[in-house]
This record gives structure tokens, sequence and C-alpha cells, in this order.
């Protein structure tokens, strides 16, 4: 087989991906190196502008933005701006032209499926793409907004649901991270077995769950660093075998056999495989 070079873009931009619950206000603790939000801020450059996008949010919408606009005044940004959407009939041409003024963009948690729903194929998300590839601008998500960076993405499948093949219920996410499926509050919530699950549907794919107040920083598309108090857990199936996804109408519980599974926490580094060529 002749070697091609793979001829898509390394994108120039970077994603922070929070695994939710991250520190907002104590940042002069015995471990504020590790704080995410600072970091985020700091990645973005001197004086950054950010937009805060809070669309995946159900109530108080008005005051995530206040916490998260305050958190990142306080940590040195130069503005911030607000970006909330109900409807896809909302989001006119007038959101690119903000992204593209931005140093930074964060979305918030909530509901990951709003975000796809609502931006999947607009111009304003084609415009982030474009950012995202050609600009040194910071992408950055935490709980759902962190899950919608990612293709494979789960939108539902918790508690003993997850233990039963073929319960889990995925999508197409953004596509920052392709083949990448992310979990978030990964630890506190127990949510091993649903990675399992999308793994198993897939095993090109891999896992990546990361705990509370904790993140990975992606550049170049694939070098991923861990920022933060917790740990971030990536389950890889390349070499699995024995699943039971394919007999989902049986109603059993998931069995997969042999998957890889390494534990990462606060500066450690990986990268993020390449299994399937690129192509339009």
């Amino acid at each position: 087989m002749s070697d091609h070079k793979n001829e898509c873009p390394v994108p120039k931009g970077k994603l922070m991906i929070i695994g939710g619950a991250e520190e907002k206000k104590d940042f002069a603790g015995p471990d504020a190196h590790q704080d995410v939000l600072k970091e985020f801020v700091r990645m973005c450059g001197d004086s950054p502008r950010i937009e805060i996008i809070t669309t995946a949010g159900g109530e108080a919408i008005e005051e995530t933005y206040q916490e998260y606009a305050s958190c990142f005044k306080k940590l040195g940004a130069e503005f911030t701006g607000h970006i909330h959407h109900t409807s896809r009939l909302e989001v006119n041409n007038e959101m690119a032209f903000r992204l593209n003024n931005a140093n930074g963009v964060f979305f918030t948690g909530g509901d990951q499926l709003k975000l796809t729903s609502l931006y999947g194929g607009t111009p304003m998300m084609t415009a982030l793409k474009i950012l995202y590839i050609h600009n040194d601008i910071l992408i950055g998500g935490t709980s759902a907004g962190a899950m919608a960076m990612s293709t494979p993405m789960i939108y539902a499948g918790s508690g003993e649901t997850e233990m039963i093949a073929g319960e889990i219920k995925i999508t197409t996410g953004f596509e920052f991270m392709k083949d990448v499926c992310i979990d978030t509050h990964f630890v506190h919530r127990g949510r091993f077995v649903r990675m399992a699950q999308v793994i198993a549907t897939n095993p090109a794919c891999i896992g990546i769950g990361i705990e509370e107040n904790t993140a990975i920083v992606i550049t170049s598309g694939k070098n991923a660093r861990v920022v933060g108090c917790g740990v971030v857990i990536i389950a890889d199936g390349e070499k699995s075998h024995g699943s039971n996804i394919a007999a989902f109408d049986e109603h059993k519980k998931i069995t997969i056999r042999d998957l890889k599974v390494s534990i990462l926490s606060h500066g450690e580094t990986f990268e993020i495989p390449e299994r399937n060529p690129s192509h339009i």
C-alpha cells in the first residue's frame, strides 16, 4: 500500500473539554496551578474577549452567564458576551461576526442534544469550525458543552439502563473530535459502563471520561494534556472482542472483553489515535 499523506488541515485552534463542576471562585488554594478556568483564560491570551454560550441550559440562564462572566473577568478577560438561543430561527449571521472577534468561546452545561439540534448545520457552527481550523481560538465546554464536542455523542442512558446492551443513545456531535466519545462527571457518576457500550458499537472510537473539576486541552487536533484536580480515563477498544452489543434486542447486560484502560492525572499527556483516514 502506498504511503498517502494526510492532506486535511491541522487545526490551529485549541479545545478545552471539561468534566463539569469546575471551580469558579477560589483560585488561591494549594492546587491553584490546577485550576481549569484559570487555564482557559490564560490560553485565550492577554485581556481576551470570550463569548459564553448558555444554550444547553434550562433555567437560570442569566445567572449562569453572570457566574461565568464574573469568573472570567476576575481571571483577566477584557470582555464577555452572552449567546443564548431557543430556536434555530434565532441563529443569524451576527453570530458568525461575534465569534470571529472572540479569542475564546465557552459552552456551558445542560443538555447536549439542545446544542446539536439547534446549531448543527447552521452558519454559526460552520463559522466556528472554520475559526478552529484556521485561527488561534480556544473553544471550551463543560459537562453537556463538553460532550457535544465529540462524535459519537451520548445523549441518554444512565443508571441500570447503561448496563443493557444497546440502551445507550448516541448521535453525531459537533465533530471537533471524530471517533472520540466524551463523557463527563465520569468518576462521580459512575459512567464507565455506558462509555464501554459506545466503544462496543464501533471499536475504532476511543472513549475519554473526564472527572469533575478536570479537563483535557487538545492542540493540533490530537495532542492532549490533562488539567485539574481529578482524573481522565481513556478506554480503547481496538483489541477488544467478545462483545454482545449486536444482540441488543435480547435485553441482555453488556459484555465486552479486553478493553485497554488508562487513568491519567494533572500534567499527563496522550495522543488521540487516527485510525480512520481523513476524507471529505
